[in-house]
């Protein structure tokens, strides 16, 4: 398999480093991306490195997964506009366990395999090297010219904030975990986002003047929406590959509601259906667009491929009750199918309040559905807000219990995913 004609045809390749491809056509060739430690979780916007590392396996070439324990202290420049807050080794140590535990369900990590995943934290080299020996055996090998040429360096010096040294000395560690990795494992590739160019070229440079040695690398493009919109975001923020942070049916609904222009980009990126697979959905998808058909595959080959068939399964059913047959009566829904539901953010209401028979606007502000009542009032004229599958339009609309679902729930949905049950208690 030609790993790089692969990709390609994906649109998973911006810059590639002359001889990469005849490298990977060569030999089984070691080759790793690195993961920032931000958080305990990754977010979607990780998937393609994964997905990266993935192919690679696949193509019969052996991944190595870097969890940023050390330079996870210091923080990245790349695509930032101001120095971030540095995190505390205890929850540096938090996170690296979280992301660890997460990669260990994309890869093979059987060592029985030859070309088995490995994971390493870049803390276990850094934590013993001391300043004086990092400056006099590494930094003396690149100089202050070739770092300020790098973009994500050059735009920090040109803006207002400016950057820290402890940044600026970001992409000297970064090139050196490439150095180190080649050096003790033979590494000779790594991969990334465009937006990780610059230092990645630090650490092919690094090998050459300090080992003498050639590596290999290529980059991802970073994933935009048709729209220009942020990737990976929505009203309640990042969509995160944890499902106690974000759960699978939400996850399936982000990959639903792609757009038709979107969802054809994504289908080649995230997915692993063939060529012909995905020309054969196209051409589908243009004979009947209101079917999204797209969309559909798009949303449950990402939730099996992060969740597993059964979650999938899961996100499926509770989207089949919440919008596949929109004029059955809500009271077909049980209270188990209501309290069973995933994705449905449950929450509770006063019943000695709700007695009192609030309007539409209160309810929806005091049970926190809304932040305020303004808000609240916005989205019922909008017409945003149903209630038991009932779009509200007036503001003045009175709540009383002949409403409630087996005489204790109301079924709230604001917007168009968004999905509340109160319960009146």
């Amino acid at each position: 398999m030609n790993l790089i004609q692969e990709l390609s045809w994906r649109g998973m390749i911006q810059d590639i480093m002359p001889g990469t491809e005849e490298q990977l056509l060569k030999e089984k060739t070691s080759g790793y991306i690195g993961f920032d430690p931000t958080a305990d979780s990754l977010h979607i916007g990780s998937l393609v490195p994964i997905l990266l590392l993935v192919h690679l396996q696949r193509a019969g070439h052996k991944p190595y997964a870097l969890v940023g324990g050390a330079t996870g202290m210091i923080g990245d420049p790349s695509g930032k506009s101001a120095e971030r807050n540095l995190l505390s080794e205890e929850q540096l140590s938090k996170n690296v366990e979280g992301i660890k535990n997460q990669l260990s369900k994309f890869l093979n990590f059987n060592h029985q395999d030859q070309n088995s995943a490995v994971l390493v934290n870049n803390y276990d080299w850094f934590k013993n090297i001391s300043f004086i020996e990092f400056l006099r055996d590494t930094g003396k090998h690149i100089t202050v010219n070739y770092m300020m040429a790098k973009e994500s360096v050059k735009k920090r010096f040109s803006g207002d904030v400016g950057i820290s040294y402890t940044e600026f000395a970001y992409q000297l560690m970064q090139g050196y975990d490439f150095y180190h990795l080649y050096n003790t494992d033979g590494l000779k590739l790594q991969m990334g986002g465009s937006d990780q160019w610059g230092n990645i070229t630090t650490g092919t440079e690094l090998i050459r003047r300090k080992a003498g040695g050639e590596a290999f690398a290529f980059t991802c493009p970073l994933i935009k929406k048709a729209d220009g919109t942020k990737f990976g975001k929505t009203e309640q923020g990042n969509v995160w590959l944890d499902p106690e942070k974000t759960s699978p049916y939400q996850f399936y609904q982000f990959w639903l509601n792609s757009t038709d222009e979107d969802a054809k980009n994504w289908i080649k990126i995230f997915t692993f259906l063939s060529q012909q697979e995905v020309n054969e959905l196209l051409e589908k998808h243009e004979q009947k667009p209101e079917e999204r058909l797209l969309q559909k595959k798009l949303a449950e080959e990402l939730t099996r491929f992060v969740h597993g068939n059964e979650s999938l399964t899961s996100a499926l059913e509770v989207t089949q009750k919440l919008f596949s047959n929109q004029n059955a009566p809500i009271e077909a829904l049980s209270i188990e199918d209501l309290e069973s539901m995933e994705g449905v953010k449950k929450m509770s209401f006063p019943k000695a309040t709700f007695q009192t028979e609030p309007d539409v606007v209160s309810f929806l502000a005091e049970a926190g559905i809304f932040p305020s009542k303004g808000e609240a009032r916005k989205m019922v004229l909008g017409g945003g807000v149903s209630i038991n599958r009932s779009k509200i339009t007036d503001i003045q609309y009175k709540l009383n219990a002949d409403q409630l679902l087996h005489e204790k729930y109301l079924l709230v949905q604001r917007g168009k995913k968004n999905y509340y049950l109160v319960e009146i208690a």
